[in-house]
């Protein structure tokens, strides 16, 4: 959609989201993880920090695991009434390297300004670093548990390769 007359274009803008806090129980794969309470209140607190910063998504990319899918739900809870986003579970955000994740950015809707991505260690760190070589503004330990990560697109979706880090931000209750 354009802008209306003289109005400004915002830039894409990507965000990167490590899940929130995930239990470990005994004999449970690691895909069925759930969230802590921390990990719940943690994530409504990411959600609350995306709307008072006006970084509400257009397009959700999510991994399929459990605590990334929760992590999204107490998300949309706080992004309630600030837009309602198209949702995607995508199994490479899972399984997937830094270049799987961004293979999957770069297949998203041309349309959508805001994408966020939720996913896992290392390789969400590992994408944020690999998008802003040489910015250094970044945590040296990766994101941390409900970690958000801000890039700020110059490119189209499909022909993203660098977006610099326009804030880092980690989300606690």
């Amino acid at each position: 959609m354009a802008p209306l007359s003289g109005a400004v274009e915002r830039p894409r803008t990507l965000v990167l989201l490590r899940h929130a806090k995930a239990d470990r129980p005994v004999g449970i794969p690691d895909a069925d993880r759930p969230l802590t309470d921390r990990g719940h209140a943690d994530a409504a607190a990411a959600g609350a920090w995306l709307v008072s910063q006006e970084y509400v998504p257009d397009l959700v990319l999510c991994s399929p695991s459990r605590r990334t899918r929760q992590t999204w739900h107490s998300v949309a809870v706080a992004l309630s009434g600030a837009g309602s986003p198209t949702v995607h579970y995508e199994r490479p955000i899972y399984e997937g390297s830094a270049d799987d994740l961004l293979d999957v950015i770069r297949a998203a809707d041309p349309a959508c300004r805001t994408v966020l991505l939720i996913g896992h260690n290392p390789s969400i760190s590992q994408l944020s670093a690999q998008l802003d070589a040489g910015g250094g503004e970044g945590d040296s330990d990766g994101l941390r548990t409900c970690g958000l990560a801000v890039h700020v697109v110059e490119s189209d979706w499909a022909t993203l390769d660098a977006a610099k880090l326009a804030t880092a931000h980690t989300a606690r209750a």
